[in-house]
């Protein structure tokens, strides 16, 4: 994939939420993920690429944009799996809590996962633990190799999971072997993320959140150099058939990062909404101006980049399409 393609898609993700961040705390998550869906649509019709979304808003039935299927780009360039969330964490911003973004990651044809709508049982690290930990082992021995591995006592560890119900057996044996926990609201990408960022002090993401965003995160840990192990949970006959039908054969085996995001180049770009662990959040300044913070990222090279734009929003003419309080 061309280098300038980078660029190109972070120009999405600001898009997208500079549409939605007008939304933070109006309790209204169906209007600020619809502002932030049809600005990201709007604007990929000016990057080159040929682009199918195989993880995006839903089937074309149910999702009037950005439904996997779905053509995006200008129809010039190469042809480009393209996996989105226009907004990652909906009700963050209708509650205007932190760690809401604008993602997209893009590979070349036919290697990202089409991971179906259904939660995905995680293990998300950083470089330092990559290919040292199985998502199979018991979470005892999990926390037991990555100590060894970090040469820290398993109470120094800080694990990162989703604050949720089904999580209750999980909690009760990081807490039984004395570890740190931090529990995340929503977000799932960022938390698997988290780990390869040594300034947000967590050391493993564990528990289970959606496939969609376990793909996303995956490609974001193949840029970083961490690494995201993932089985899906079929709740039913019917999600389980749903996997035979995108090709999954075996539902229950663990995914590695080859089987999510190949082993290609992969860009992955996000801009922030609300505040998180590593990026700003979109803040508005004097003079009809709106600063965001993004991250680009390619695995070819492990370049990252982190970008702060101003945006004059008066020249913003795409956002005029994306809901009447932009």
């Amino acid at each position: 994939m061309e280098r300038e393609l980078a660029l190109e898609i972070v120009r999405v993700t600001e898009l997208a939420a500079l549409a939605s961040a007008p939304w933070m705390g109006r309790g209204d998550k169906i209007g600020a993920d619809g502002a932030a869906t049809t600005a990201m649509r709007a604007m990929f019709d000016t990057v080159s690429i040929q682009g199918t979304v195989v993880i995006g808003e839903g089937e074309m039935d149910e999702a009037p944009m950005l439904y996997i299927g779905e053509a995006v780009g200008s129809a010039n360039g190469p042809e480009v799996d393209v996996a989105v969330d226009p907004l990652e964490g909906t009700e963050i911003v209708a509650k205007g809590l932190n760690n809401a973004m604008s993602v997209i990651a893009v590979a070349s044809k036919g290697n990202l996962l089409h991971a179906p709508d259904m939660y995905m049982e995680k293990l998300a690290v950083g470089p330092a633990l990559a290919g040292k930990l199985s998502l199979s082992d018991p979470i005892e021995a999990t926390l037991r190799k990555a100590a060894e591995s970090l040469g820290k006592q398993i109470h120094d560890l800080t694990v990162m999971i989703l604050d949720r119900v089904r999580h209750e057996s999980i909690i009760r044996s990081l807490r039984k072997a004395g570890v740190r926990i931090k529990f995340l609201s929503d977000g799932d990408v960022a938390g698997a993320m988290a780990p390869a960022f040594p300034e947000a002090g967590i050391d493993l993401y564990v528990g289970s959140g959606g496939a969609p965003e376990g793909v996303l995160a995956a490609a974001a840990l193949q840029c970083l150099g961490g690494e995201l192990q993932g089985r899906l949970m079929p709740a039913d006959g019917n999600e389980y058939n749903r996997c035979i039908e995108m090709g999954i054969t075996d539902p229950y085996r663990v995914l590695s990062m080859a089987d999510m995001v190949g082993t290609g180049d992969v860009i992955f770009a996000a801009t922030g909404v609300t505040p998180g662990e590593f990026l700003g959040g979109v803040r508005y300044m004097a003079d009809q101006r709106a600063e965001t913070h993004s991250i680009v990222m390619r695995s070819s090279t492990r370049t990252i980049r982190f970008i702060r734009s101003l945006h004059y929003l008066p020249n913003k003419k795409l956002l005029g399409a994306s809901g009447d309080r932009v």
